[in-house]
């Protein structure tokens, strides 16, 4: 397969990893179905998918170091594809958690990691930045494939036969590891075993108090377990995590003192180009991962649309984000990586105030389609340069841990994008609603007081029919639930863009985080 067939290789490995979250995100009214649950269980089995890469990827970076990358890539794949049968079988949202979320998560933390620094090692020059282009336009493919696969699989047959066909693919993928050179290491490093928890910990308390954010409350208490001087758990959790991670930090610079390993050598945080690629990546994920589990609620929920036709819908993105990912080495030979970047995030926040514009009861025309293309511009954009600009920022030696840094922002970002912008949906829709129906007289009062308990204390976002169905069944008369089904209808929409509101924001906030991304084009040494 000559040079390139390592890239052929990488790049399925790749596609594989992004096909899975593309699937679940399609299937969620189905998955909701199946396993007799609600939007706000699997929005947590989503999260916690992206939570144990995020919390993992460190630590899988350094293990390449011990294991060897090359060996750490096929046992991450081994590890995927036994995840991937479970979940194929998956008879409960606990087993579809352990298959999905744990065993799918911890070998993709293998997998990772490990690619960036392999794509690296096999490729110099023009040929890396092509590689790398490459790897950002298969991303393209995966989010293109992926709802229109989960969509055909989820009407038809089962969603479950994705996870089947993955089997296979990871299987390939090990059969064929050794057409790729392995990454050098001088030396292999020892395991910071309190590190790699202490990681976790920190990670996943930050993760788990905004997922938690839309049942507990920001500040003023909602549903919350316990309620520190008298405010919501949710920013003392966050704040722990903080916490935590500044004694892992701390850990480090000891163990450095002392000669020993440390999980991360804190000096690559001291190279501006990495810094800055790393928040990049952070933004991008949260508002990729936010939208895309906006999007099929609004299409699937709102709209009604089956899977397949939320798939098709979302299509537009996909091919923009690879059309223009595919074009980035180029791009990279005329422009700035700094300048393709920034115009990225500003194409994002044209993106969602476009959407913002065209989200109403009913689809008309091509403008919500214009404005996902546009979406998939400003994501092509991004990826086409932040891979090889962090694998280029460092040395060999330390690929893997910048590979580990890399995608620990990346599912960080897809960790809080799911649960950030999840939890203003569901939090908007409770209070949209309970805001369109205080003032309706015709509503009753004691109608509405008991409506404003019972979302208070836990809501999900279902569909109008259920509303109505719900309050039919209740005794409710016939003109007071068109009232409150009108009320919640139009408080779907508003949650909505308050959604993409702050996605927009996001990507406002990363306009910083690029400042110190390369400034000059890329020559072919670079």
């Amino acid at each position: 397969m000559g040079k390139w067939g390592a890239l052929v290789v990488l790049s399925l490995a790749q596609f594989l990893m992004v096909l899975d979250q593309a699937v679940m995100n399609v299937s969620i009214s189905q998955l909701v179905e199946d396993f007799d649950t609600n939007v706000t269980t699997i929005q947590g089995v989503i999260t916690f998918y992206s939570l144990t890469m995020a919390t993992l990827m460190i630590t899988g970076g350094k293990v390449g170091d011990i294991l060897g990358r090359r060996r750490a890539f096929a046992i991450g794949h081994v590890i995927y594809l036994t995840g991937s049968a479970q979940t194929a079988v998956s008879w409960s949202v606990g087993s579809l958690l352990v298959g999905w979320s744990v065993l799918e998560g911890v070998g993709a933390a293998l997998v990772l990691p490990a690619l960036g620094a392999l794509v690296a090692s096999n490729y110099e020059g023009r040929d890396r930045v092509a590689a790398f282009g490459v790897i950002g336009g298969v991303s393209g493919v995966g989010i293109a494939v992926g709802p229109i696969v989960g969509g055909f699989f989820t009407t038809n047959l089962s969603w479950r036969w994705v996870f089947v066909g993955e089997v296979i693919i990871a299987v390939i993928i090990v059969l064929l590891v050794r057409l790729i050179r392995d990454a050098p290491v001088d030396r292999k490093p020892k395991l910071d075993y309190l590190g790699a928890v202490l990681t976790a910990v920190g990670l996943g308390m930050i993760v788990i108090g905004a997922l938690q954010s839309s049942s507990w409350g920001w500040v003023t208490p909602k549903n919350s377990p316990v309620e520190p001087f008298g405010f919501a758990l949710t920013p003392f959790v966050i704040a722990g995590g903080i916490f935590v991670l500044w004694i892992f930090r701390v850990w480090q610079k000891h163990r450095e003192q002392r000669g020993q390993d440390p999980l991360i050598k804190l000096d690559l945080l001291e190279i501006p180009s990495l810094r800055s690629g790393l928040g990049s990546f952070l933004a991008q994920n949260t508002i990729l991962l936010g939208i895309f589990f906006t999007l099929p609620l609004y299409f699937q929920i709102v709209l009604g649309y089956d899977a397949l036709e939320t798939g098709i819908r979302m299509l537009p993105i996909s091919i923009a984000m690879f059309v223009t990912s595919t074009s980035g080495p180029a791009l990279a030979q005329r422009v700035a990586p700094r300048r393709i970047v920034q115009a990225g995030f500003v194409t994002l926040v044209l993106a969602a105030f476009l959407m913002m514009a065209q989200i109403e009861p009913d689809l008309d025309g091509y403008g919500f389609g214009f404005a996902l293309v546009v979406l998939g511009v400003g994501m092509g954009l991004i990826a086409s340069q932040l891979g090889n600009i962090i694998q280029s920022s460092v040395d060999a030696s330390d690929r893997g841990e910048a590979g580990g840094l890399q995608y620990t922002a990346q599912q960080l970002g897809s960790a809080l994008g799911t649960a950030l912008i999840g939890a203003i949906v569901i939090g908007s829709l409770v209070t949209a609603f309970i805001d369109n129906i205080e003032p309706n007289e015709a509503v009753p009062t004691e109608i509405t007081e008991e409506i404003a308990v019972r979302v208070t204390s836990g809501a999900s976002f279902v569909s109008a029919d259920q509303v109505e169905q719900g309050l039919r069944d209740a005794g409710v008369e016939s003109a007071t639930t068109d009232e409150i089904v009108a009320g919640y209808s139009d408080a779907q929409l508003e949650a909505l863009k308050r959604g993409l509101l702050f996605a927009a924001f996001v990507a406002l906030a990363a306009l910083f985080a690029t400042r110190n991304l390369p400034s000059k084009r890329l020559g072919a040494d670079e």
